[in-house]
């Protein structure tokens, strides 16, 4: 697996707090920004649709301001910064696979949000949980680290990201349902893991390709449907599983000299 830098380099984020600390994934604010923009938008110019334009009507130049830079550390919202850049590339292939697809980017990019993937993706179908649960949960990983009012906010804006992902349905007690999972989402899940050094077989029993939370053999499906749209290319013969993105940076394309994405 890459070191920590080289991942950062990419756009993952490890940090020992996350924006979920004051805010959810903020989807509904995402999907306007990114429809009325193009998707070569620049970073200056992104900026300058929240914060100048105010396109999110914000009520105050502060407000603005703190948008944009949690929509910006959730993100990226550069095209430098390589994974914000394949997930412009996808978002605009599949309305339907853009809730799921947020969330992923919003996972690599916010480690107290990835402390919680065991959690609910251990839940059952069904199943209901509180905020409550989830905060028992986090405190497992994190023991002493936040006080007790951070925790509660991590929870409760954790679970309002697995929501708007399609994972939970609910208001306070929210139940466990699976979300909405296209062949983009499966392009996306698996380029994150041949960034972090997984390939062949080894991308669909990676922890990305879990999140799709959906069985082994619709993950290789949802693979061939991805090739059919010219998201990746797919073949399997045997136990031999080949998986390429030529569509996308590679990790030999992705050298060293990249500029490292900031907040």
């Amino acid at each position: 697996m890459p070191s920590k830098e080289r991942l950062t380099n990419l756009g993952f984020r490890f940090t020992q707090s996350g924006p979920h600390s004051s805010r959810t994934m903020m989807f509904g604010d995402l999907e306007r920004l990114l429809g009325a923009s193009e998707s070569q938008a620049d970073r200056a110019t992104l900026r300058h649709l929240v914060v100048d334009e105010n396109l999110l009507q914000r009520p105050s130049l502060r407000a603005r301001k703190l948008t944009h830079f949690h929509l910006t550390r959730l993100y990226g919202l550069d095209p430098e910064v390589p994974l914000y850049r394949v997930f412009r590339q996808i978002w605009g292939t599949d309305p339907q696979a853009r809730p799921l697809l947020a969330f992923t980017l919003a996972m690599a990019r916010d480690p107290i949000l990835r402390l919680s993937r065991e959690f609910i993706l251990g839940l059952p179908v069904g199943m209901s949980i509180t905020r409550e649960d989830t905060e028992a949960s986090l405190h497992e990983f994190t023991g002493d680290r936040f006080r007790p009012a951070s925790l509660r906010s991590y929870a409760q804006n954790i679970n309002g990201s697995w929501t708007q992902a399609g994972f939970l349905a609910g208001h306070r007690v929210k139940r466990r349902q699976h979300p909405v999972a296209t062949p983009a989402n499966l392009a996306f899940n698996l380029y994150l893991a041949h960034l972090e050094g997984a390939a062949g077989a080894g991308l669909f029993s990676s922890g990305w390709a879990h999140l799709l939370d959906v069985p082994p053999q619709r993950r290789y499906e949802l693979a061939r449907g991805a090739a059919q749209r010219g998201l990746l290319v797919f073949r399997m013969a045997g136990d031999v599983v080949e998986v390429r993105f030529p569509g996308f940076p590679t990790m030999e394309e992705l050298k060293d000299g990249e500029r490292k994405p900031t907040d």
